[in-house]
């Protein structure tokens, strides 16, 4: 009988935040000094806005605070990352979801943007079965500007990804009986793939798009209120400067 999937995007899917930002933010609270990094990575977010640079540049510029850094010791902040303000930060109806495939017998697959350099490691945590991110290649030490291998795994990148793999046919249908879960409707492809599309705290793009089409929305409890605040948050954490809330069960 065919496979019947789930497939999840990550940040703010999964949890609230950029993982990205996240995992910046655990690793400058330990080693503050990186945040020189920030003198030349600034002044580039309004060339990114203006689009003069584009989301693969900036996603190399972001990971230079991580310049020198042998690859034990990124391997050693993953590791304590992924079991302290990652988990923390999870959302717990998503994960449930993820869950309730388990149980019912889809194949998981955690499909995102971010660099693959944490994603097995959370996908091994939450238990999916394939992992999809942007591949950045690791050296002995990081340079300041890592070097990406192949394409940022984004918007249609992530079905290129599925079927280059082997994974999914490569003609374009519906899915029966597969789930997908995502924010953003750059998300589209892969929420399209799917018979049932999950939104979670979509935009308002993607708001209306869902709810012309029928598709769930979830929108379990984040710790800011709307957009802006999400911003600051992300202004916070890149700065190193973010506490993640304990959870109240």
């Amino acid at each position: 009988m065919p496979r019947s999937f789930a497939f999840f995007d990550l940040d703010h899917t999964l949890l609230p935040h950029d993982t990205q930002a996240l995992f910046c933010n655990f690793v400058l609270q330990r080693e503050g000094w990186r945040r020189i990094w920030l003198l030349w990575f600034l002044p580039c977010v309004p060339l990114a806005a203006l689009r003069l640079l584009s989301l693969r540049t900036m996603k190399r510029l972001f990971l230079g605070y991580l310049m020198g850094m042998p690859r034990e010791r990124l391997a050693a902040h993953v590791a304590a990352f992924l079991e302290s303000d990652f988990t923390a930060a999870l959302y717990p109806e998503v994960v449930a979801e993820v869950e309730r495939h388990r149980s019912e017998g889809r194949t998981l697959v955690l499909n995102s943007a971010s660099p693959d350099f944490y994603l097995h490691g959370i996908a091994a945590k939450l238990g999916f079965d394939h992992v999809f991110g942007t591949r950045l290649m690791i050296p002995g030490r990081m340079p300041v500007l890592p070097r990406i291998d192949g394409p940022n795994n984004k918007h249609g990148e992530k079905i290129a990804a599925m079927r280059g793999a082997g994974l999914i046919p490569d003609a374009s249908p519906v899915l029966v009986d597969a789930w997908s879960y995502s924010d953003s409707s750059a998300d589209l492809p892969l929420l399209e793939l799917a018979e049932h599309a999950v939104m979670i705290h979509p935009g308002a793009r993607l708001a209306t798009i869902g709810a012309e089409r029928e598709w769930r929305t979830m929108t379990p409890r984040r710790p800011y209120a709307d957009k802006w605040s999400g911003r600051f948050t992300m202004l916070l954490q890149v700065l190193g400067l973010y506490h993640v809330p304990v959870r109240q069960n």
